[in-house]
């Protein structure tokens, strides 16, 4: 592909690459011998395995450029399922999409410049708001491994070569969609930072961002800027400019491996009597099973919204105890109105707010308990929301509401004067 990689540059990207994968294992080590809340940690889990699959892609990459494409197909991939399972994780923390919507109901997101959003109406935070944020994320997910697949299809034909912009390549136009996809689950998830803001709060999200969007984001424009500095001649070569982007990559995952130790600590969970212990091996399962994604991906983009998976945070042996039912999820100002009516309801609202926040007593910093309790009060202090539940000017919206009419007749009888009612 090139000439041969300096020998200096292999050394110091092996040194740099072995020392992020010890610090990235023995950190997930321990965080699944204190696997005390698999529901947060499963997410934890994985994001932290986002450095040696980087550290090491890049690596061969870097020692072996013939065989790169391949190499970093697999880092691209495992690219989108990092962000994917951030905002996850951030869900989880929250207690699920309907403690948000519960939290949050009757509130808007208002324009704003920086959010590319002033030029529309109030953004409502309601159910519809979430899923729009959660298929952000998943299509990047999806359409991520279909653009590696059609990338190694035109590589074999002759068809792709990393860094070569010309129209007649298709490295040009597939970097676009790319682009594209890419920016649409940062901006998702972006958005969904903004809203609820102050619900992630006691569990410090600046830090866990921060690392998130440096090694997710930055790397991704940071391979875009050198392999345009190898076309304007900055560089010599587009294998160089590989080389370069490799060899950076290797560097920058020590350091990543060392914030992951800062942001994800798993001090937080040690200890805990949270749950049953499980052994190493059970943990570790627990954490690789994609089942969740699965149903997630269903759910996301199936045609209704009220179908929830609820899952009891304490599992034990028996493994994950499922609750299936049709939640009445409203979005939007009618939420406040079915707060005033609660009586009509009975407990269905706090029976789901219940089911969605049962690990509420864990180890989590600053006492995550009063978070979902404390956010009402709290998230009116972010300067983009607005509480408009106070308005009746907006119609309801009422097609997250699922009515079963199957045990009704067609057509009802008219009532007799004569007899009782």
């Amino acid at each position: 592909m090139g000439e041969a990689v300096p020998i200096y540059l292999s050394i110091v990207a092996f040194f740099c690459t072995a020392g992020a994968i010890v610090l990235a294992t023995l950190h997930i080590y321990r965080h699944l011998v204190n696997y005390t809340e698999p529901t947060y940690q499963r997410y934890i889990v994985r994001i932290i395995f986002m450095v040696p699959v980087y550290a090491l892609m890049s690596f061969l990459s870097l020692v072996l450029p013939e065989s790169s494409i391949y190499f970093n197909s697999i880092r691209e991939v495992y690219e989108a399922w990092v962000i994917y399972n951030f905002l996850s994780l951030c869900l989880a923390w929250v207690g699920g999409p309907g403690a948000v919507v519960l939290s949050l109901s009757g509130r808007v997101l208002k324009p704003s410049w920086y959010l590319m959003t002033c030029c529309l109406p109030p953004l409502p935070l309601d159910g519809r708001f979430i899923r729009r944020c959660k298929q952000g994320c998943l299509q990047f997910v999806i359409l991520k491994p279909i653009l590696v697949a059609v990338t190694l299809v035109l590589y074999a034909k002759g068809k792709y070569k990393d860094g070569n912009f010309n129209p007649n390549q298709s490295y040009l136009y597939l970097t676009i969609i790319y682009t594209i996809s890419y920016t649409m689950a940062l901006y998702a998830l972006a958005l969904f930072y903004v809203a609820c803001r102050d619900l992630l709060q006691p569990f410090n999200p600046v830090p866990k961002f921060i690392i998130i969007k440096s090694v997710v984001f930055l790397t991704y424009w940071q391979g875009v800027l050198v392999f345009l500095a190898a076309k304007s001649g900055f560089i010599k070569s587009a294998d160089q400019a590989a080389e370069f982007q490799n060899f950076i990559i290797c560097v920058e995952m020590l350091i990543a491996a060392v914030g992951h130790l800062y942001a994800f600590p798993y001090k937080e969970y040690a200890g805990a009597n949270i749950g049953p212990s499980r052994g190493l091996t059970a943990s570790l399962a627990h954490a690789l099973k994609l089942n969740d994604f699965y149903h997630d991906t269903v759910h996301q983009f199936a045609p209704t919204y009220h179908d929830y998976v609820l899952y009891n945070h304490s599992e034990g042996d028996e493994g994950t105890r499922k609750y299936r039912s049709r939640t009445f999820v409203p979005t939007g100002p009618e939420m406040d109105a079915v707060r005033k009516q609660k009586h009509m309801l009975g407990n269905k609202l706090d029976d789901i707010q219940l089911s969605s926040l049962s690990s509420s007593n864990s180890s989590t910093p600053e006492d995550s308990r009063s978070a979902p309790d404390s956010a009402n009060s709290d998230v009116m202090k972010s300067s983009l929301l607005v509480d408009t539940s106070t308005s009746l000017s907006v119609s309801y919206d009422m097609s997250l509401i699922d009515l079963d009419i199957s045990s009704y007749p067609a057509k009802v009888p008219a009532v007799k004067e004569n007899e009782p009612r």
